[in-house]
């Protein structure tokens, strides 16, 4: 996306409206905060501008075994429309920069997930940073999908019909994951990628025209980085960085959806193009004048509803029987 004079000009009046009432609030930014206080803080927001959740036919906890003995608290939703089962599966990441965020903050998003894509979805808490810096995210998310594959047919669910998904860090953890389920031979559905982080570094022109007053500011990114992948070097591998990765061919289909005013909105549309390259099919999507966040704010947002649409639809028609 090109450099625009005056960023701001962009947005909808309702996500206008949004970014008013949080300056208002003139909270402590982030950066500012302590990470226990930034967890505390994004909990205790998430909901707000969120839909109640969907009703569930049949939710269940989960416990997904990892490399080093450690087990991963998950959750399992099955939606009334997903009928008897075995039940396709979307195994979904939350974001949070690595460092916040839990499968509780994106409940509501799963459930709309699930209802819409007819589909069953388990959201994994993977572990965070910087208790946990890189790679463990990287490995937790590639372990739960192991154990999920292991645990299918005790739940229900069928292992041949599996998809991955995040948003933000949680997108580029299932972006990896699905390039990581090629190379061991394991074919995965659909890779759903809202606003993915992809690239190294953070400097492409949509970082620096959406900086700040965006939701997502610089000084954010950099305070989640720090505290994830602290050295430098490690920010050049493809399991931080997908858009480096050797090569992307034979990777599972792409269904991506970003927002238009979003630092990360040229990475994600660089990625959509390296998969295209690929030969991987993309659907992509962006959602005009809304910003990082985006889709967690459906109470107030139409954009997000679409969005929660148009990602049931592409599980839809990859789940198919």
């Amino acid at each position: 996306m090109s450099h625009h004079p005056n960023p701001k000009a962009l947005l909808t009046p309702a996500m206008r409206g949004v970014m008013d009432r949080m300056a208002r609030a003139a909270r402590t930014p982030m950066h500012a905060m302590t990470v226990q206080q930034a967890r505390a803080f994004y909990e205790e927001g998430s909901g707000v501008l969120d839909l109640p959740a969907h009703k569930m036919a049949h939710t269940q906890a989960l416990c997904l075994p990892t490399r080093d003995g450690a087990n991963l608290h998950a959750q399992l939703w099955v939606p009334q429309s997903a009928g008897p089962g075995p039940w396709p599966v979307l195994l979904y990441f939350h974001g949070g920069g690595f460092t916040i965020g839990s499968v509780a903050t994106h409940t509501s998003l799963c459930c709309h997930l699930a209802h819409l894509g007819h589909c069953a979805v388990v959201s994994v808490d993977y572990r965070l940073a910087p208790e946990h810096p890189y790679p463990t995210a990287v490995h937790d998310a590639w372990d739960s999908l192991q154990a999920l594959r292991a645990q299918a047919h005790a739940l229900n669910l069928d292992a041949t019909r599996l998809a991955v998904g995040g948003d933000s860090a949680g997108g580029t953890l299932a972006a990896v994951v699905a390039l990581m389920a090629r190379d061991a031979g394991f074919p995965l559905a659909l890779q759903m990628l809202f606003y993915p982080g992809t690239t190294a570094h953070q400097d492409t022109p949509s970082h620096k025209t959406f900086a700040h007053g965006f939701v997502l500011e610089s000084t954010s990114i950099d305070y989640f980085f720090d505290h994830y992948i602290p050295h430098k070097a490690d920010r050049e591998h493809w399991w931080f960085a997908p858009l480096l990765a050797p090569d992307v061919d034979g990777v599972a289909p792409c269904w991506m959806g970003l927002a238009e005013c979003d630092p990360l909105v040229d990475e994600g549309l660089a990625y959509a193009d390296r998969l295209r390259m690929g030969g991987v099919p993309v659907d992509l999507e962006i959602y005009r004048g809304v910003v990082h966040e985006f889709i967690k704010m459906g109470r107030v947002l139409p954009e997000a509803r679409q969005a929660h649409q148009d990602a049931g639809r592409a599980l839809r028609q990859v789940f198919v029987v």
